[in-house]
This record gives C-alpha cells, sequence and structure tokens, in this order.
C-alpha cells in the first residue's frame, strides 16, 4: 500500500504542476492578468504640525503579482507532492504514515493555505498590510495545530481532541476578519446572492479538510486504517485546492 501511495502522490503532484504552470503562464502573459492591481496598503501615524496631533497616514507598500500567487499556491502543493514521492524522503515519509502522522502534509498546508487564505481576505476588501501577515500566520498555526495533533495521538490510548479544537479556534479567526471586511457595511439583502455563493464556496473548500482528520480519529468505516484517511487528504488536496484556484484566479477578473 505505501508504494502505491508514493506513485499515488507523484500522479497528483503532476496535476498540480500542470495547473499551477499554465495558471502561471497566463497570469504572466495576458496583459488583463499583468495588469491587475492589488495594492498593499500600510497606514501609520505622522504628527501633523498644524493641528499638534498624530494623524494616520495611507500608503501603498507594494502591489501584489496577485496571478503569480495563485499559481504559487497550486505549484508549492506539487512541490511538496514531488518531495515525498523522492526516494529518501520517502522513506521518511513511509515511516510517519506507520505512526499515523505526515510532517510534510501539515508543513505543506501551513505555507499553501495561509497563502490562499491571504488571496481570499484581499479579494473581499482586506488591503493592509498588517491584517495580511495576521491573517497569514494564524492560518499557519492551525495547521502545526494539525500536526500537533497526530504527533501527540500517537502516544495515547484515547483521542486526545485539544490541538483540534485550539486550531479550529484559530482557524476560524481569519474567516471573522474576512466578513467584517466583506459584509460588515451591507444590509443583507442587498447582497447579491453570487457574492454568498462565492464566499460560500471557499469556505466550504477551504474548510472541508478538519472532516477528514475527524473522521480519522473517530474511525469511521474505512477511517480506522490511517492510509485510507491519507489518500483522502490526496485527494482533497487535489480537488479542493483546484477548485479554490480557479475561483480565485478567476477573482482577477473582477474590476478594479
Amino acid at each position: 500500500m505505501l508504494k502505491g501511495l508514493r506513485k499515488f502522490n507523484f500522479i497528483m503532484g503532476l496535476f498540480h504542476l500542470i495547473q499551477g504552470s499554465f495558471m502561471l503562464y497566463v497570469a504572466m502573459t495576458f496583459d488583463k492578468f499583468k495588469n491587475f492591481e492589488a495594492p498593499v496598503l500600510t497606514y501609520f501615524l505622522e504628527f501633523d504640525q498644524q493641528l499638534k496631533v498624530l494623524l494616520p497616514v495611507k500608503e501603498t507598500a507594494f502591489k501584489l503579482p496577485f496571478g503569480v500567487m495563485v499559481a504559487a499556491f497550486l505549484l508549492l502543493s506539487a512541490l511538496f507532492h514531488f518531495l515525498i514521492s523522492a526516494p529518501k524522503v520517502n522513506d521518511v515519509y513511509n515511516k510517519q504514515i506507520s505512526k499515523n502522522i505526515n510532517m510534510f502534509r501539515w508543513y505543506e498546508y501551513s505555507l499553501s493555505s495561509s497563502l490562499m487564505i491571504v488571496l481570499i481576505a484581499y479579494l473581499f476588501g482586506v488591503y493592509e498590510l498588517g491584517a495580511l501577515i495576521l491573517i497569514f500566520f494564524i492560518n499557519m498555526m492551525m495547521n502545526l495545530f494539525g500536526l500537533l495533533m497526530e504527533k501527540i495521538n500517537q502516544y495515547t490510548n484515547k483521542t486526545d481532541w485539544t490541538p483540534f479544537i485550539y486550531g479550529s479556534i484559530a482557524g476560524l479567526i481569519p474567516w471573522i476578519v474576512i466578513i467584517m471586511y466583506a459584509f460588515g457595511n451591507a444590509d443583507p439583502s442587498e447582497v447579491p446572492w453570487f457574492v454568498y455563493a462565492i464566499f460560500g464556496s471557499y469556505l466550504f473548500f477551504f474548510n472541508i479538510f478538519p472532516i477528514n482528520m475527524i473522521l480519522q480519529y473517530k474511525k469511521v468505516g474505512p477511517w480506522k486504517n490511517y492510509i485510507y484517511g491519507e489518500r483522502v487528504y490526496i485527494i482533497l488536496s487535489l480537488v479542493a485546492k483546484s477548485i479554490l484556484a480557479w475561483l480565485v484566479f478567476a477573482g482577477l477578473m473582477q474590476p478594479k
């Protein structure tokens, strides 16, 4: 089964690589995508000599290469799938899988999903550099709690859900911020239905992964075998990430 898992990772890596490469080509070739302006803003206090008070000043820190970043989301996934498939690294991966843990998955998620939620946040109006940095690292901590969940429960007879609970709290915070920016000043009845549909799609596909972990630790049906859950993670990595990436990439078509 482990040998088949190595091949499975390699094939999924190819799918991610093909999509990410095509997306990178489009983002760097066509003007509509190259010219998508994504200014990231900073705010700081400046002393007003006339009023004798500190006042906030807004500046553009840099412009985010949005299309390239979406492609990087998929290419990061491809990189880790290929890394896992490499001979010596695959030996480490197999040893971990036999102990019901995969640190490579959580390190990859901590980078790729954190990048993705920053891009989603930007599309819904979170333009400030400080807020985007916080969203990135809080989401990273959510995934590292997932790694801690697997590490701790190697040595327990009864599942310790503490890391899962703390990780869920950390994962919830960025979405609260996104909702505040996206819908905070709007009358819910005046928001077009497709905005809710798009937001709901982001929310669903981004947060479907914890369901697999719950099924693993509850040992529901085929999830009693950790390798089955690992295969589900790999499938979700392709399907959910691909849908998210193309939804976010489509956001480049919106007027700025």
